[in-house]
């Protein structure tokens, strides 16, 4: 017999980039399809294959400068000249039918801590900084710049994990799974 995540829950799950958040949802979603996946909103423009309502939900930035007015966001952020943001009603629509996992960046799990204090939050953390810098290498997309950024930022990321409800190492993948169900699926 499997047990069900808890419904009424949002859970949130953040770390530095090249940690292996993608990779570990993916994972748990393929175990739980009962866990909803928040879709986030973006002022960007669709991507080749991606559709409205399932990859994103894209809207004009006028829109979408209304809906930050209007408080329509549990979170919401500008990254390279685009806004992103966790739509509110998204997530409360679909917390009537399961669990409700939003993967996001650090600024935006800390503006949940505030819009939706009941989130259990969970940091993702790497078993050493060498090994992320590692991971974040082994990609072979990023000029040493990029590179350099991201390890910046991952650095400052790393030092805000006390905040957070949980920290979950992911050094094995398969052991870090089974820690996320622990965390996020009662028994």
């Amino acid at each position: 017999m499997t047990t069900q995540p808890s419904r009424d829950r949002v859970a949130v799950i953040t770390g530095p980039s090249g940690v292996g958040k993608g990779t570990l949802v993916r994972r748990l979603l393929e175990r739980h399809p009962d866990i909803w996946l928040s879709v986030s909103a973006t002022t960007r423009a669709p991507r080749q294959g991606e559709q409205d309502g399932r990859d994103y939900f894209f809207l004009s930035r006028p829109k979408f400068e209304q809906c930050i007015a209007d408080g329509d966001f549990l979170e919401w952020a500008e990254f390279a000249g685009n806004l992103y943001g966790t739509p509110r009603q998204w997530v409360e629509r679909n917390l009537e039918r399961g669990p409700v996992l939003l993967e996001i960046e650090l600024e935006g799990a800390r503006q949940v801590r505030q819009s939706f204090p009941a989130a259990f939050q969970i940091f993702l953390a790497p078993p050493s900084f060498e090994e992320l810098e590692r991971r974040i290498r082994s990609r072979g997309t990023d000029s040493e710049s990029a590179i350099a950024r991201r390890l910046g930022r991952a650095r400052e990321e790393l030092a805000a994990a006390a905040e957070f409800d949980a920290v979950l190492v992911n050094g094995d993948l398969e052991e870090a799974l089974v820690q996320l169900e622990r965390l996020l699926i009662p028994v």
